[in-house]
C-alpha cells in the first residue's frame, strides 16, 4: 500500500507528521512525500522543512492520499498542478484524507462537492462556500473520504483508517507503542471548551494569518 503525503509550502508540520507516525506503521505501508519538485519544503514557520522524495509525476496513483493543510493552502488550493494531480491521484485511491484546512484543497480540487467533512474551526465557512458541508466532528468518514478538524486531529485520524484498513488490533497496537494517551493540562481544545474571550479574539483575525493547519 502506498500512501502519499502532499507537501507544499507553508503547510503546518503536525498535520502531515502526526498522521504519518500513525500510518507508515502499516505492514507492508510505503510512505512518500511528495511535492511540486523532489527537495526540501518548508513548513508555515519556516523553521523546518521536510524533503519531498518524489515529485506528484512520480506519484500519480497512490492508495492513499493524505493533505496536510496550513496558512499556505489558500495558495495552494488555486494552484492547477497541484488540483490535478488529486483529481488523478483520487480517481483510483481507496482513501483521500486531510487534515485542517487540508480539506479546502481537496474541495477546491471538486473532490468534496456535496459531502460531510470537517476543517479547522475557524475554516468552516471557507468549506461551506465551496460547496461542502462543515461538520464540528474530529474525523469524519465519507465514503473514501477522510477528513480531520484541526492539526492534532491527524493523529485520530490516522488511528481511525489505520482501524479500517488493518483492524481494531492493528489500530490499538500502533496507539499502545506510540503511547497516545492525550492528557492535555487544559480543557481548551474546541471552540465549545475555551474561553469565550479566547474563541472570540480568534475570530476576529483575518482567515488567512490564523496560526492553523
Amino acid at each position: 500500500m502506498q500512501i502519499a503525503v502532499l507537501l507544499f509550502e507553508g503547510f503546518t508540520t503536525l498535520d502531515a507528521v502526526g498522521p504519518y507516525e500513525i500510518l507508515s506503521r502499516l505492514p507492508g505501508a510505503e510512505t512518500v512525500f511528495v511535492a511540486k519538485a523532489p527537495g526540501p519544503v518548508r513548513n508555515d514557520q519556516g523553521s523546518l522543512a521536510l524533503v519531498a522524495d518524489k515529485s506528484l509525476a512520480d506519484v500519480p496513483h497512490p492508495d492513499v492520499v493524505l493533505v496536510p493543510g496550513g496558512p499556505e493552502t489558500r495558495t495552494a488550493m488555486h494552484d492547477p498542478e497541484i488540483r490535478e494531480w488529486l483529481r488523478t491521484a483520487d480517481s483510483t485511491s481507496t482513501w483521500t484524507t486531510s487534515v485542517c484546512t487540508g480539506s479546502l484543497l481537496l474541495a477546491a480540487a471538486g473532490l468534496l462537492d456535496g459531502r460531510r467533512a470537517t476543517t479547522h474551526w475557524l475554516a468552516y465557512e471557507e468549506l461551506r462556500a465551496l460547496g461542502v458541508e462543515p461538520t464540528g466532528e474530529r474525523v469524519v468518514f465519507d465514503g473514501k473520504y477522510v477528513t480531520a478538524a484541526g492539526v492534532s486531529s491527524g493523529i485520530d485520524m490516522g488511528l481511525h483508517l489505520l482501524g479500517r484498513i488493518a483492524g481494531d488490533d492493528a489500530a490499538m497496537t500502533v496507539q499502545l507503542l506510540t503511547e497516545y494517551d492525550p492528557q492535555p493540562p487544559y480543557d481548551a481544545g474546541s471552540p465549545l471548551k475555551a474561553p469565550a474571550h479566547l474563541v472570540e479574539r480568534w475570530r476576529g483575525v483575518r482567515t488567512e494569518d490564523l496560526p492553523q493547519g
